[in-house]
């Protein structure tokens, strides 16, 4: 009995390793990335596709240039277009019917390893997040949360207070779509303040956008909203999306706290 389950749980890691890719944005390191279409579509974190023009290297060793067609930082969803063939895309399930207490598996490149692979449960399941006990480390970041059957239901974002978070497999399906969305104009990194409350690092802003008219720097943390401090990593597009007129956002800047008020421009899409 544990023999055929070893066999298939290994033959399930090898089909997550086939759909994982290792996606690099300039010097920024490695991150990694799920096949999401065979006609070259890639779904990784905004904060790991940080150049408009990335590489990708498929898990056979061919490298490619990327295109960047999608990117919400607030969501920290990008999504690649590579010129590829013989690729093996990623089987992909309804985030909502996971359950907690169920095995999800992880793939991904962290520390220099190609195609590491874990497991865990979940944890919660919410509409904004999948959080699991999975071991992750940098370099995971845009890989595949998968279930047992190796459908993967989300994309791994970040750890908080030991456990992985990743963003439900329906949230990336919204953000295929295209639909309008009022845009900062930032990549944003998640970055873990104290147990319970995390930041969103500015790791660069978009000329002419929202940020810069309010005099957002890179290396400034966001913090919070109306005194309510960020503790999941969609917080943020959250109240953008509830609020239509202006907020009042909560800034780190090194030792330094003040606020911003931001009001609404219309973006599509922040590249």
């Amino acid at each position: 009995m544990m023999t055929q389950f070893n066999d298939e749980l290994s033959a399930v890691a090898a089909k997550l390793r086939q759909s994982t890719v290792k996606v690099k944005s300039g010097g920024l390191g490695v991150g990694s990335g799920v096949i999401w279409q065979a006609d070259g579509l890639i779904i990784t974190n905004a904060h790991v596709a940080t150049s408009q023009q990335p590489t990708v290297e498929l898990s056979d060793g061919r490298v490619f240039a990327a295109v960047r067609s999608h990117f919400d930082p607030q969501q920290d969803l990008a999504a690649l277009k590579i010129t590829a063939t013989n690729l093996h895309p990623a089987t992909i399930a309804n985030s909502d019917t996971l359950r907690v207490g169920e095995l999800v598996l992880a793939v991904g490149n962290p520390l220099g390893d190609d195609g590491a692979f874990t497991m865990g449960m979940v944890h919660s399941n919410h509409q904004s997040a999948v959080i699991a006990d999975l071991q992750l480390y940098p370099g995971n970041s845009g890989g595949c949360l998968a279930d047992c059957l190796g459908r993967v239901v989300g994309i791994n974002t970040m750890i908080v207070n030991g456990l992985a978070v990743a963003i439900p497999s329906h949230k990336v399906t919204r953000f295929l779509s295209g639909s309008p969305r009022w845009q900062l104009g930032v990549t944003l990194q998640p970055v873990v303040l104290d147990r319970r409350s995390l930041g969103l690092l500015v790791l660069s802003i978009v000329p002419g956008s929202v940020a810069e008219t309010v005099g957002l720097q890179i290396g400034d943390v966001l913090i919070g909203v109306a005194g309510r401090l960020f503790t999941r990593p969609n917080d943020l597009a959250k109240y953008l999306h509830h609020n239509q007129e202006s907020i009042p956002l909560q800034v780190r800047r090194g030792r330094k706290q003040f606020i911003v008020d931001i009001a609404q421009k219309t973006s599509v899409e922040a590249t």
